[in-house]
């Protein structure tokens, strides 16, 4: 039987599963490059079951879960407006996170996911879609390039003591 990718979005019946999977794909994608006192830190203060239980009841953000064979294998969330972390633009939609499991690295889920946030964002009728990407995730920022992202502006992103610097990207849309 073949593996089918199924994304669906959350509810907070889904937080406990959402917890594992925000930990798990981040330490993922970025403890090689990061100490592990800083990547605990972050994790400590930003990936917890109050602060999720928080984003997923705001009812300007959404997150969707990639699952194959009814094991979760990364997610996306998505803020709309008001929820965003920095524009708040009401016609734009922000990618917050995209997120897949290392052991899925490679293979389109990510594109699946990226496809998910543009089908949102067109039924929304928005103009663009934004994100803020580490400048040392060259792989995201490559993965964005090729979508047709551009980049317009940078940010701090703060993991644990460590300042470090986004590359915000932006994809026209109309």
């Amino acid at each position: 039987m073949e593996n089918t990718l199924q994304i669906t979005k959350a509810t907070i019946d889904d937080i406990e599963i959402l917890l594992l999977i925000s930990q798990k794909t981040f330490y993922d994608t970025f403890a090689d490059d990061n100490s592990q006192e800083n990547m605990q830190l972050y994790l400590d203060q930003n990936i917890t079951h109050p602060k999720l239980r928080e984003e997923i009841s705001n009812p300007y953000s959404e997150f969707y879960l990639a699952k194959i064979d009814n094991r979760t294998i990364g997610y996306l969330k998505v803020n709309f407006g008001p929820a965003q972390t920095e524009l708040k633009d009401p016609k734009a939609l922000e990618i917050e996170r995209i997120y897949v499991t290392k052991d899925y690295f490679g293979q389109n889920i990510g594109q699946s996911l990226y496809n998910k946030a543009i089908a949102i964002a067109k039924e929304h009728q928005l103009l663009y879609i934004w994100l803020g990407v580490w400048e040392e995730n060259k792989r995201a920022i490559g993965f964005y390039t090729k979508n047709g992202f551009v980049a317009f502006d940078k940010h701090t992103f703060v993991m644990g003591n460590d300042k470090q610097t986004d590359i915000m990207m932006k994809l026209e849309l109309q």
